[in-house]
C-alpha cells in the first residue's frame, strides 16, 4: 500500500504515489491557470486547483495501477502563503485566491512599516511585514466587499492557505485545518505559542471565526470523502520548503537545503532553538524527525525558475526550460550581462516590494543565450546572498547545501551554484523531495516507515558538486551581480 503525495505548487499540481523502497510507482502533473487582473496582483482560481489536483491524484494512482483503497495515506504539500476564502456551507470560493507572489497590499505593509508595528510583530511571528504573507491579503479580501467582512466575523466563511482548502475539499467538508509550518507563514500565528496570536488578529484584523484549527506536521487528521472516491487518510501537511526540508533529511541544527521552483527558498534548520535574524533571514516552523514542531531560518528568493518561464511565455526565445542549460554553456562568460528577477520585488535579505524586474549590460552583441545565462546566474547569486546571511545569523558556517527541484536536473547552473559558493552542492536522487517529504511525513502518521531513518533510507542515491571557479573569477561575477542590485533598489527607492 504506497503513499499518495500530493504536492500543490504555484503553476501546477504534482501528484505522487511512493513505495516503500521511496521509488515513485506514478505520477500525474497538470498547470492551471495563473491570473494577472493588474500590474502586480497574482490570483488562482481555487476551485480550479481542486478540480485539477483531484484529476491528477486519480491520474497517479492508476499510472501505479493502485487502486485508490490500496493507497496507505494521503500527504498534502502546498504553496505556502497564497490565501484561499470560502463559504463555509457550500464549499465554493468567494473570491480567487491571492497568491504569494501578489503584491497589491504593498501600500499597507508600508504604512504599517512606518507606524512602527514591525519590531513586535518580527518578535511574535519572525517574519517582516511584507505583502509576501498571508495576514494582509486575507484582510485585503474580507475589505473587498462589506458583507464578506460581516459574513467572516459571524463564522460563515472559512479561510486558509491552500493546504487547509484541500484538506476541506478532500474530506467533503469534514476538516478545516493547518500545521505549524503553514500557520507560520501568515503574520497571524505567535512562534513561541505555537497558536494564533490575538493580538496579531486585533493587528491585521482578522476575525479567529476564519481561521482554521493548528495541527502537527504529521497526524492522521482525517480521512477523504466519498467525493474523492475511497476512504483514505489524510496523515501528512507542510508547506512546500519545510516539507523539502524535512525530504532532504534536515532534521537538526546546521542542515540547510535550497529548493528551486517557481521562486528559490533556502532553509537552514536550527533545531528547538528560535534565531532571530539580524540579516534579512525569516524566522519560521519546521518539522523535527517526527514531524513535530522545530524552527528553521529561511530565506525566500521570490523568483527563480519563473525568470525562465517568463522567457519562455513572455519573448519566446525558448522553448523549454531545458535548452537553458546548453544555451549557457555555448558563452565563455556573461559579458557582462545580469537579470535581476525582481518581477514581484525582491525577497530575502533584501525586502524591497518596489523593485522590479530589470537586466543589465544589453549590447548589439547579447543574444538569447545571454539572456538565459543570466537568468540561471540570478538563481546562483541569489542564493549566494541568503547563505552569507544565515551564516552570519547562526554563527554557523555552512558545509555543504543540499538541493532539490526542478532546476536540478540543469548541471550548468548546479555547478555554477557550487563555484558562487565555493561549498559542495549535493542533489539528490529522488529531487522532488518536497513531495517525497509530504509522504515521509504521512508515512510516518501511519506506520508505513517505522522510523525517520527508514525513510530517509528511501531516497536513493546522491550527485556532489564541488566548486571549481577561481576565486579572482567569483569576485567579478558577484560584484557585478551587487552593482545591478544597487542599481535596481535605487530606482525602487526614487520611485517612492
Amino acid at each position: 500500500m504506497p503513499i499518495l503525495a500530493i504536492d500543490q505548487g504555484t503553476t501546477g499540481t504534482t501528484c505522487l504515489v511512493i513505495d516503500h523502497q521511496g521509488r515513485v510507482r506514478g505520477r500525474g502533473y497538470r498547470e492551471f491557470t495563473q491570473h494577472f487582473p493588474r500590474p502586480g496582483w497574482v490570483e488562482h482560481d481555487a476551485e480550479e486547483i481542486w478540480r485539477v489536483t483531484r484529476e491528477v491524484a486519480h491520474e497517479a494512482a492508476a499510472a501505479a495501477a493502485t487502486p485508490l483503497e490500496g493507497l496507505a495515506a494521503i500527504g498534502i504539500t502546498n504553496q505556502r502563503e497564497t490565501i484561499v476564502l470560502w463559504d463555509r456551507e457550500t464549499g465554493r470560493p468567494v473570491r480567487r485566491a491571492l497568491v504569494w507572489q501578489d503584491g497589491r497590499t504593498a501600500d499597507l505593509c508600508r504604512r504599517m512599516k512606518a507606524e512602527g508595528h514591525e519590531p513586535e510583530i518580527r518578535a511574535r511571528t519572525g517574519l517582516v511585514i511584507d505583502p509576501y504573507f498571508s495576514a494582509t491579503k486575507l484582510a485585503w479580501l474580507l475589505d473587498s466587499d462589506p458583507e464578506l467582512r460581516r459574513r467572516g466575523e459571524a463564522g460563515e466563511l472559512a479561510a486558509g492557505t491552500i493546504d487547509s482548502w484541500l484538506a476541506w475539499k478532500l474530506s467533503g467538508g469534514a476538516l478545516h485545518v493547518t500545521d505549524h509550518t503553514n500557520a507560520s507563514r501568515t503574520l497571524l500565528y505567535n512562534l513561541d505559542t505555537g497558536s494564533w496570536d490575538p493580538e496579531l488578529l486585533a493587528r491585521f484584523r482578522v476575525p479567529a471565526a476564519v481561521l482554521p484549527e493548528i495541527r502537527a506536521s504529521s497526524e492522521v487528521y482525517g480521512t477523504t470523502g466519498e467525493g474523492f472516491g475511497a476512504e483514505i487518510p489524510i496523515a501528512g501537511i507542510a508547506g512546500d520548503q519545510q516539507a523539502a526540508l524535512f525530504g532532504q533529511g534536515c532534521w537538526s541544527a546546521g542542515l540547510a537545503k535550497n529548493t528551486y521552483g517557481t521562486g528559490a527558498f533556502l532553509l537552514m534548520h536550527t533545531g528547538e532553538r528560535r534565531v532571530a535574524s539580524g540579516h534579512g533571514m525569516l524566522t519560521t516552523a519546521a518539522c523535527g524527525p517526527r514531524g513535530e514542531r522545530a524552527f528553521a531560518l529561511e530565506g525566500a528568493i521570490f523568483i527563480a525558475g519563473a525568470a525562465v518561464q517568463w522567457l519562455r511565455d513572455a519573448f519566446g526565445v525558448i522553448q523549454s526550460a531545458a535548452e537553458t542549460e546548453a544555451l549557457a554553456r555555448s558563452l565563455e562568460s556573461n559579458d557582462g550581462v545580469y537579470f535581476v528577477p525582481a518581477f514581484t520585488g525582491l525577497g530575502a535579505p533584501h525586502w524591497e516590494p518596489r523593485a522590479r524586474g530589470t537586466i543589465f549590460g544589453l549590447t548589439r552583441g547579447t543574444g538569447t543565450a545571454h539572456l538565459a545565462r543570466a537568468a540561471l546566474e540570478a538563481m546562483a547569486y541569489s542564493s549566494h546572498d541568503v547563505v552569507v546571511a544565515m551564516e552570519a545569523d547562526s554563527g554557523v558556517p555552512m558545509r555543504e547545501l543540499r538541493v532539490d527541484g526542478g532546476a536540478t536536473a540543469n548541471s550548468w547552473l548546479m555547478q555554477f551554484q557550487a563555484d558562487v559558493l565555493q561549498r559542495p552542492v549535493r542533489c539528490p536522487a529522488m529531487v522532488e523531495t518536497t513531495a517525497f517529504g509530504a509522504a515521509g511525513l504521512a508515512g510516518l502518521a501511519v506506520g508505513f516507515w517505522d522510523s525517520p531513518e527508514a525513510f530517509l533510507g528511501a531516497r536513493g542515491e546522491e550527485h556532489l558538486y564541488h566548486p571549481g571557479m577561481t576565486p579572482a573569477t567569483r569576485d567579478e561575477l558577484l560584484s557585478g551581480w551587487r552593482r545591478a542590485l544597487g542599481a535596481v533598489t535605487a530606482w525602487a527607492t526614487e520611485e517612492a
